[in-house]
This record gives C-alpha cells, structure tokens and sequence, in this order.
C-alpha cells in the first residue's frame, strides 16, 4: 500500500464499526518524507507525504480498517518550571544546546540524553527521565554561521557544540 495524504485525525475521525491497524513511528521520524515498513498487522506501508505526521494520523480507510499513526514511547528528560524567568533560562540553555524542544504550560520536554540531564540539575533545575510520547515538539534544526575568518561552521546538536571544517574553508582564507 502506498500513502500519499492524511486523511484526518483519529481524534475526530468516523471510527464506528471500523478497526484500528496502527503504524508505529519514532518521534524524530515524522518529518520524513518517505517511509516503508509494517503496519502492525503486518502489511507492508509505503509513505511517500509532503508534510509531517502527527500521533493519531489516519492514513488509510477501507470498509472495516483504518491505519493510523503511533508515536512510540521514548526516554525523555522533563523539566517543571514554576515561573515565566524560569521558563525562559530553561529554554535558553536548551536552546544553546540545539535540541528539538515540547513546551507546555509549566513543563519543558526533551530527548534525553545523560549530558544534558546532568547538565539541567547541575543549573539547579530538577530533570526528571520519563519515557512518554514526544509529540507537539518544535524541531531545532542545525544552522551554520560564519566568522570574521570568511569560513562556515556546521553546528551538530549531539551534545557540545562541535565545529565541522571542509579542507576547502580552512585553507581558503590564506
């Protein structure tokens, strides 16, 4: 089967008589544009959509099934703030850190990683690993930047800042 749109949300999606086959993605795979494996019932799914897929999504209806997308469940690092300075300072050094970010009301979500939960609790902030869904999450994309130098920086988000040099821009500048 191949997918080509969504057709609605299962949150408010004619469900009745109808049974749920569900196709499971990672958090970090719903911006992809093509996709194919297994539904869980076992039938093989290509995607090939031009927008990203959310929790719940319905990608196919026939007679008696509808496929819908799941979000599977990963380790997250969860911070609760209890004021907007906080909020602020908290979304700053993520940030910094080029992390695709959930904010909610009084919460702060991230994939986690040991570094940056060791690095929130030793900013005074209380982290806390929770394995959720990551959905409604901002991606942060990694940008490059130039220098007085006249070469290009490549920024990676696993973890430190981590510059990436091409032989071309290190030596072009004399």
């Amino acid at each position: 089967m191949l997918v080509k749109e969504i057709l609605g949300n299962i949150s408010d999606y004619p469900m009745e008589g109808k049974e749920t086959d569900r196709f499971f993605l990672e958090w970090y795979e719903l911006d992809k544009k093509l996709l194919r494996r297994a539904s869980e019932s076992g039938e093989e799914v290509g995607i090939r959509i031009d927008q990203r897929l959310h929790d719940g999504d319905v990608l196919y209806d026939d007679a008696g099934r509808v496929l819908v997308v799941e979000v599977l469940p990963c380790d997250l690092t969860r911070v609760k703030v209890h004021s907007m300075k906080e909020m602020g300072r908290l979304c700053f050094e993520l940030g910094n850190r080029h992390l695709s970010v959930s904010i909610g009301e009084n919460v702060v979500r991230v994939p986690y990683d040991r570094p940056t939960f060791e690095y929130l609790e030793k900013l005074g902030f209380a982290p806390e690993k929770v394995k959720e869904k990551f959905t409604d999450f901002t991606v942060c994309h990694a940008h490059g930047h130039s220098h007085e130098g006249g070469h290009v920086h490549s920024r990676l988000h696993e973890g430190a800042h981590m510059p990436e040099h091409s032989y071309e821009s290190r030596y072009a500048h004399g």
